[in-house]
């Protein structure tokens, strides 16, 4: 059995690893007050003291510090579920700890990648003027239509292989950041990418993948290191285009059965300013294409 297999002794120690930091620092992060505890002026660790979360959990104090050390138990789903609640965790943080604890059921990832069906790229292009894309759960942008092309030139610029949104968004200069909320927008997919690897902690082109994303970027080292994870939600957010305006669009993912792994996403205006820039930008995408745009963009607007 390869060193890669899910089941294979290196696989099982980096997945006792991951669940080890995964609890400890979800244990930092809350405070007594959250949940009803006095602080006191002698406490030293940050968060809860082990052996608090133990007794909010109901299990003994040794056994969640060897859970918490990486050491080779295997926790019952009951006993999982109790650790969540004592840790607060939402949903996905929930899911994700299921995945690292090994528990039989768990939802595993889906192959790397998948060819999209010929009908995918019809069902973009139908949706214009709304830019979407379909975008792996490793954020490589597989298709997309005119209208998020002109949205975000520079991306479709790139060579196939190279149109990942996190690997533009952490190496790309402060000129060419497509997002104005970089911060906020880049942690909550850092936390989806999170999820997403915990269900393929085996898998080597995952692995290469993160570590590529790590020799390339301290920010992304440091966001990885907090262990936070997220879900896919609709949401807002700000998109900076090539000639330096600011549109403001909802973002809605959907799953599509014939590619599980990847989502459609859909780019709403949220305003009639925003309708107006995305028509602009369409039709001057259509008559110059994603060079003409980016370089066109140094002019201002409508140049």
């Amino acid at each position: 059995m390869s060193s890669t297999s899910p089941r294979s002794p290196a696989s099982a120690a980096a997945r006792r690893g991951e669940l080890a930091a995964f609890l400890r620092l979800r244990r930092e992060r809350i405070t007594p007050a959250d949940v009803g505890l006095p602080g006191g002026p002698r406490r030293r660790t940050p968060g809860l003291r082990r052996e608090e979360v133990a007794q909010r959990a109901g299990v003994g104090v040794a056994w969640y510090t060897w859970l918490e050390q990486g050491r080779a138990i295997n926790p019952s789903v009951q006993v999982l579920d109790a650790i969540a609640r004592a840790l607060l965790l939402g949903p996905a943080e929930r899911e994700h700890l299921h995945r690292l604890a090994g528990v039989p059921g768990a939802a595993a990832g889906s192959p790397a990648r998948q060819p999209l069906p010929p009908e995918t790229q019809t069902i973009l292009d139908s949706l214009n003027p709304l830019p979407a894309s379909m975008v792996s759960a490793g954020y490589d942008v597989l298709a997309f239509n005119d209208a998020y092309a002109a949205l975000d030139p520079r991306m479709v610029l790139l060579p196939p292989a190279d149109r990942n949104v996190l690997w533009r968004l952490f190496t790309a200069d402060e000129e060419s950041q497509p997002l104005v909320d970089w911060e906020r927008e880049v942690s909550f997919m850092v936390g989806q990418l999170r999820a997403e690897f915990g269900r393929r902690l085996h898998d080597p082109h995952w692995r290469a993948y993160i570590r590529k994303l790590s020799e390339a970027s301290p920010l992304f080292v440091d966001m990885w290191a907090r262990h936070e994870v997220t879900a896919p939600v609709t949401h807002r957010k700000r998109f900076r285009t090539v000639d330096g305006r600011e549109v403001t669009i909802t973002a809605t993912g959907f799953t599509t059965t014939a590619v599980p792994d990847a989502k459609m996403w859909i780019y709403t205006p949220a305003d009639g300013a925003a309708v107006r820039v995305l028509d602009e930008l369409l039709g001057r995408y259509r008559e110059s294409g994603a060079a003409g745009l980016v370089a066109a963009g140094a002019g201002g607007p409508g140049s």
